[in-house]
C-alpha cells in the first residue's frame, strides 16, 4: 500500500462510504472516510498531505459545492465529485467551480478506480519536482514528459492513445484494466461498448513493442476481464 497517497471520502452514506473505501485500498491508497463537509474541512485544515477528494454534493454541515467553493482554486490536490444528482447542469456548474471529473451514481467500481489512477496520474505529472520521469518495464523505458519510449534500446514511435494507454499500465503494472477503465482513462470519454477502436490501438501498440523485441511478450490479456502487462 503507497501510504504517501492519502485520500479524503466525503461521503454521509455508509455504505457507499466503506464501498469507495474498499475501492481505494484495493488501488493500493490510503482511504480516510468522513461523513459531513464540515468534518472534511477539518481533515483538511489539520493536515495538508492529501492527495485526492471524492466528494458528495448532498451531505450535512457544509455542502459539497460550499465545500468545493472553500478550497478555492489555489488548491493542489484533484477533487472528484460522486454524487446522484445527474441534472446536466448540476454537472457543469461543480466543473466550473473547479471539479476535476464527476461520477453519477449508481457508479461501476471499475470506473471510479481508473478515474482516482488518472487524476492522480496528471496530478503527479503537475507537481513531479523531478526533471526526468521514466517508468520501466522490462526493457521498455518510458519518458513521461518526452513522450518517448524506447523498448530494447529501440525507439518506439506512438500515437497519443497508444503511449496514454502503456503509460497506464505501467504505471499499475499488476493492475488488470477492464476495456471500460482504458477506454474512460485514456479517452475521457464514456465507454458505450463498442470496443473496436479500443481494441484497434491496442493492437497496434502491441505490434510496435514486438517489431522492437520480438523475443518478449509485455501485454497480456486476461479473458473476460482485461488487460494488464505480462510479468
Amino acid at each position: 500500500m503507497n501510504k504517501n497517497v492519502k485520500i479524503l471520502v466525503v461521503e454521509d452514506d455508509n455504505e457507499i462510504n466503506q464501498l469507495l473505501c474498499e475501492v481505494i485500498a484495493g488501488s493500493g491508497y490510503v482511504p480516510q472516510p468522513v461523513y459531513s463537509g464540515t468534518e472534511a474541512l477539518l481533515y483538511l485544515e489539520k493536515e495538508q498531505e492529501w492527495s485526492m477528494i471524492l466528494l458528495d454534493l448532498m451531505i450535512p454541515g457544509l455542502s459539497g459545492e460550499e465545500l468545493l467553493q472553500q478550497l478555492g482554486p489555489e488548491r493542489r490536490l484533484p477533487v472528484i465529485i460522486i454524487s446522484a444528482k445527474g441534472e446536466q447542469q448540476t454537472k457543469v456548474s461543480a466543473l466550473r467551480m473547479g471539479a476535476d471529473d464527476y461520477i453519477t451514481k449508481p457508479f461501476d467500481v471499475e470506473e471510479v478506480a481508473a478515474r482516482i489512477d488518472i487524476h492522480l496520474g496528471r496530478y503527479r505529472r503537475v507537481a513531479a519536482p523531478d526533471p526526468i520521469r521514466q517508468l520501466t518495464f522490462k526493457d521498455i523505458r518510458l519518458d513521461v514528459d518526452a513522450k518517448k519510449v524506447t523498448v530494447n534500446g529501440t525507439d518506439v514511435i506512438l500515437t497519443a492513445r497508444e503511449f496514454a494507454m502503456l503509460e497506464l499500465l505501467m504505471t499499475h503494472p499488476k493492475k488488470i484494466y477492464t476495456k471500460p477503465n482504458l477506454f474512460e482513462a485514456v479517452w475521457g470519454e464514456a465507454y458505450l461498448g463498442d470496443d473496436n477502436t479500443l481494441t484497434v490501438h491496442m493492437s497496434n501498440l502491441r505490434k510496435k513493442l514486438a517489431q522492437a523485441n520480438p523475443e518478449a511478450e509485455y501485454i497480456e490479456t486476461i479473458w473476460g476481464m482485461g488487460y494488464r502487462l505480462k510479468g
